[in-house]
């Protein structure tokens, strides 16, 4: 089990002052805001004995970990949502655009120190143990938002499974689609979101880093009005926990 890593990107809310400021929604706006974006209780939701962790310690608005940090190769770019984001769920102005001394100040702090440790554990995990396997940790709201160009009424898998065409093994994906499956779940591969992160340097090089996307529909766990957790909140935990143990 030391070899599983659990990347979990999106669960923070912290907005640090300086960073606020930048930030042109008002405080209800922003409270809106971060309660459709983060991934809440994530950190809480994927936790699985005897494996590492590595938790983004601020809110995606504030920089995205998942992004790449070329806007040019990341396509999220287009809709104010690349490493640093411009624009709301629903394209409305976020931040002004950072001037290049601000988007250097914020991928150091945050963004690079971040995929340095995801990187050295890792590069550890492969040494020790001859591989190594990053479950990247989500969750998604039940009805889609405006930024992901979807029908809000498609119809949305409670899990979604992400796979990489280098990194994650076909049996690996078919495993946990088969599990949840099993569990009374709907389950979907790359569907509504697909992927799954590796640190730069090794993608799409190492073949002994495997990674996978786990990303579970967040009614299944909490009110998405409020953010608070449902009574179910550790059975799904629980299964979450049983199927990436049995990866």
């Amino acid at each position: 089990m030391k070899s599983i890593l659990l990347h979990v990107p999106h669960s923070s809310t912290e907005i640090p002052a300086q960073w606020r400021r930048e930030i042109t929604l008002d405080d209800d706006a922003l409270a809106h805001e971060l309660l459709l974006m983060t991934d809440t209780h994530t950190e809480r939701l994927f936790d699985v004995e005897g494996t590492g962790k590595v938790v983004f310690p601020v809110s995606r608005l504030v920089v995205d970990a998942e992004r790449f940090t070329d806007d040019s190769l990341e396509p999220m770019a287009e809709r104010g949502m690349g490493v640093i984001y411009t624009k709301t769920a629903h394209g409305d102005v976020l931040r002004d655009k950072p001037n290049a001394s601000s988007r250097a100040a914020l991928l150091n702090e945050y963004y690079h120190p971040h995929h340095a440790r995801l990187l050295a554990l890792a590069a550890q995990s492969i040494e020790t143990y001859g591989s190594c396997l990053i479950v990247d940790c989500h969750s998604f709201p039940s009805r889609a938002l405006p930024y992901e160009r979807q029908p809000d009424d498609a119809p949305r898998p409670e899990i979604c499974i992400g796979a990489d065409g280098f990194h994650t093994p076909k049996e690996l994906s078919a495993k946990l689609t088969q599990f949840f499956s099993g569990k009374e779940y709907s389950v979907a591969l790359n569907v509504p979101f697909a992927g799954a992160l590796t640190p730069m340097k090794l993608y799409q090089k190492e073949p002994r880093l495997h990674s996978i996307m786990i990303e579970v529909r967040r009614d299944l766990y909490m009110n998405e009005k409020t953010g608070s957790m449902l009574p179910s909140f550790d059975k799904i935990k629980q299964h979450i926990a049983e199927g990436i143990e049995r990866t």
